[in-house]
């Protein structure tokens, strides 16, 4: 009963933080949109939208709370996970993902220490937990780059199509921008409107690799920047990219097919041990209760939940392929 009531008064504790901390950066952020649409009236945007000025002062924001900003300038960290959520197209800055994390952090720290009075246990949850906000804005990250990868050669064919045709370099983008869906023609079109604004279009291809995670693009600015220098065919430049970057998707294809038997024998592996424990406490459950009731059952557990991590980590690395 006991237990039970300190839980309740840690979930309400967190609430409240929680809701303080939002309170505090809602008013913050109204200041800072205010200020943004003062700017862009000065400039003569009148007619502003919301969601213009929220990119506007999303993109050079590391917190909706001013001392916790200033505080995030300075450490690589925060700007590592700024550029993580802009890959991963997500909303939110990085002070909200570490105050997630910090409170999931501590929710499982605090729970784990309930359950099983175990300090290395415990911050294997804490730190499990910890970890789930970057470790969702990474899976969302890697679909919207694989997406990116998947559309790219069709974008390369169009821009040689449309070169071929006659059309300047940023006219070719313009169409990449206007007939292709997120995420390469939201990408595109930021690359070219920060061209047409006066940007060095050099300067803005090479950020949009930093913006994008995907190998295959950067043969494409690569080579268009060199052709800038140095001159030659662009429209043939960018048809060869485009059949480079299908015959990697080709190899790739066949490895997937060749390593598919390793990638299913590493689901089994890893799934095994938690379907066996989970049919065990189903039909025994007081032969398994020793794993939590005793001590040396809990550091048996311990041990064996340690020992499944870096196996599972090893076994992911060794069917991990990349080409």
């Amino acid at each position: 009963m006991q237990s039970v009531l300190i839980i309740v008064v840690m979930a309400a504790v967190l609430f409240l933080l929680v809701s303080g901390f939002a309170a505090l950066g809602r008013s913050a952020q109204d200041k800072a949109e205010r200020k943004v649409r003062d700017r862009l009236r000065a400039l003569g945007l009148e007619n502003a939208d919301d969601e213009r000025v929220e990119l506007v002062r999303r993109s050079s924001s590391m917190s909706d709370v001013p001392w916790f900003n200033r505080m995030l300038e300075n450490m690589k960290l925060a700007a590592n996970l700024r550029r993580l959520i802009r890959q991963a197209d997500a909303k939110g800055t990085p002070g909200t993902y570490m105050l997630a994390s910090a409170l999931l952090g501590l929710a499982g720290l605090y729970a784990a220490a309930l359950a099983t009075g175990n300090p290395l246990g415990s911050a294997v949850i804490a730190y499990v937990c910890g970890s789930l906000p970057v470790f969702m804005l990474k899976r969302k990250k890697a679909k919207r780059m694989e997406r990116f990868t998947q559309q790219l050669p069709e974008a390369l064919d169009l821009m040689t199509r449309a070169l071929k045709a006659g059309h300047t370099f940023n006219g070719a983008m313009r169409m990449v921008a206007d007939e292709f869906d997120d995420p390469i023609g939201a990408e595109f079109r930021q690359t070219l409107e920060e061209i047409n604004y006066g940007k060095d279009a050099d300067q803005s291809l090479t950020d949009l690799l930093h913006r994008v995670d995907c190998p295959d693009l950067k043969f494409f600015v690569v080579s268009v920047n060199i052709q800038r220098e140095t001159g030659g065919n662009l429209a043939e430049i960018i048809s060869n990219i485009a059949r480079l970057v299908r015959e990697r998707f080709e190899l790739f294809g066949q490895v997937r097919v060749l390593s598919a038997e390793g990638r299913m024998s590493a689901m089994i592996l890893t799934a095994l041990p938690f379907v066996v424990a989970s049919a065990l406490y189903i039909i025994n459950p007081e032969y398994m209760s020793l794993l939590y009731k005793e001590e040396l059952g809990r550091a048996m557990a311990m041990g064996a939940v340690v020992s499944m991590t870096l196996g599972i980590f090893v076994i992911r690395r060794m069917i991990r392929i990349t080409i």
